[in-house]
């Protein structure tokens, strides 16, 4: 029995979940699911694929890295002719990394070719894909949409719409689909609407993505996000809509407004970039302290910073610069390299903090070891004092939906009180935006302690679906998928 290795959880911010495209009856439908994938890549870095289909065949490109990178080279487009495609950026939550776990996925059913892109996660896919295994499925990767794909092959049903309702009644969790038949293109969202999905015309042409950024890149008209619990189905230029789920309240994942989508991204009516400056004047109603300037962490904090400045009439400085061109893929060699740590990201412009008391902006404090690395590095700059005041509430759970971030143990404020926080990251004080903040600057007033607007589970604990795998104690990490046990 073949034993995978632990993922260890190296980021200290909640890392992006995937990002989906697809596109109908375009005559260059590869080219523009490359374009969506492109404005989409901050969902996902670990690689990305497109699946077309030309009327008679599918065709596929999977590639491992950034869109730019391979689908950039036209070569790599012939390779995938027809009117009809979707395609994926990956961040792997569940699974490990490598081709054979890039989307989107094809299956060559009874009824015809169907191809798959995911974004989210399954609370029940181990649990699933024991029973299937041990019905004779055989699974060729270690993602949780390889499930989805299964039930919908094993589905009585015999059109495939109802055989993918079928399987959307075993599933649980967080999740938007964008799927390719042979005459239909589909997407769908969970009944709580956790992760998002929306709706772009561009001319006769239909698009599903996970972002309007993706509609704007190709000149598409943003129509409407697919509601919770809602399956979209375009056949034959036309738009349908199918509600198969008991009528839920929406919950949509509210990290999208703190950190996931662009800033340029439509959510609500409204782009990312303005609830984040909304997030940092909140803060500085609730915690305003004498200081000499307002500093962002680039590029996280910088729109709350502005936020908070506006509101505190304190100077906005950039007293931090980020390096552009360093990414996830940084080959860290030696120790002595590694050393450098967050100095390779970003460094501190000595004559603008030297002297000064700095409130620090950022939006999110996580592990908390980035934040105590630039707590440091402003000190040893000559800063007088560093305050850090953080653009939503503590993060205290984990999320289950399709978020990689660390387990309960390794979040700062699971067990540690503000006191101990601001000491851990050596800050002369340390805050953050409160729960009614949170709400009040997404314009909904305070949480209802019986009721909440959106997935903020991460603060409160409080989370829509029950994590069922995670209930029974399995380890996904652990598990042995050549011997049958899954690790979505």
């Amino acid at each position: 029995m073949v034993k995978k290795k632990l993922k260890i959880y190296k980021s200290d911010k909640l890392n992006e979940e995937c990002g989906i495209f697809g596109i109908s009856n375009h005559s260059d439908a590869s080219a523009m699911v490359a374009l969506g994938l492109h404005s989409l890549q901050h969902r996902g870095q670990e690689g990305c694929g497109i699946v077309s289909y030309d009327g008679k065949n599918y065709h596929s490109e999977k590639k491992q890295g950034l869109v730019g990178d391979h689908f950039t080279n036209t070569d790599v487009i012939k390779n995938l002719p027809g009117n009809f495609a979707i395609g994926h950026n990956r961040y792997s939550t569940t699974g490990e990394t490598s081709l054979r776990n890039i989307q989107p996925f094809f299956a060559d059913l009874h009824l015809g070719g169907l191809s798959i892109a995911h974004n989210g996660n399954l609370t029940n896919a181990i649990s699933l894909r024991d029973s299937l295994v041990k019905e004779g499925a055989i699974f060729r990767t270690t993602s949780d949409t390889e499930t989805i794909v299964q039930l919908i092959a094993k589905s009585r049903r015999l059109k495939i719409l109802d055989k993918i309702i079928d399987a959307l009644f075993q599933i649980q969790g967080g999740y938007s689909l964008v799927i390719m038949t042979n005459n239909q293109l589909i997407g769908l969202r969970d009944p709580y609407g956790i992760r998002p999905l929306v709706i772009g015309k561009l001319k006769d042409s239909y698009i599903f993505a996970s972002e309007t950024c993706a509609l704007d890149i190709v000149g598409a008209k943003y129509l409407r996000d697919v509601e919770n619990g809602e399956i979209v189905i375009i056949e034959n230029g036309k738009i349908k809509s199918v509600k198969p789920f008991p009528k839920l309240k929406a919950k949509p994942c509210v990290f999208e407004y703190i950190y996931f989508s662009r800033p340029d991204s439509i959510i609500d009516g409204k782009c990312a970039y303005e609830y984040r400056k909304e997030f940092g004047k909140q803060l500085a109603l609730e915690t305003d302290i004498e200081s000499d300037i307002v500093v962002p962490v680039p590029d996280s904090g910088v729109a709350a910073a502005l936020g908070y400045s506006e509101m505190s009439k304190k100077k906005f400085e950039l007293g931090l610069i980020r390096n552009h061109y360093v990414g996830r893929t940084f080959i860290e060699p030696t120790q002595k390299i590694r050393s450098f740590g967050v100095k390779l990201k970003l460094s501190s412009t000595r004559s603008i903090i030297e002297n000064k008391k700095i409130i620090l902006i950022d939006d999110s404090l996580v592990r908390g070891t980035t934040c105590l690395k630039i707590v440091k590095m402003l000190y040893n700059a000559g800063a007088k004092e560093v305050h850090v005041r953080i653009a939503c509430p503590e993060i205290k759970f984990p999320d289950f939906y399709g978020v990689d971030m660390p387990s309960k143990e390794e979040l700062l404020a699971h067990d540690k009180s503000n006191s101990e926080m601001c000491d851990y990251i050596e800050a002369k004080s340390l805050k953050f935006l409160s729960l009614d903040g949170l709400y009040k600057a997404l314009g909904k007033g305070k949480r209802n302690n019986h009721y909440s607007q959106f997935s903020d589970h991460y603060f409160t604990g409080d989370y829509p679906i029950k994590p069922l795998d995670n209930e029974k104690n399995i380890k996904v990490d652990q598990l042995s998928l050549l011997s049958g046990k899954s690790s979505n």
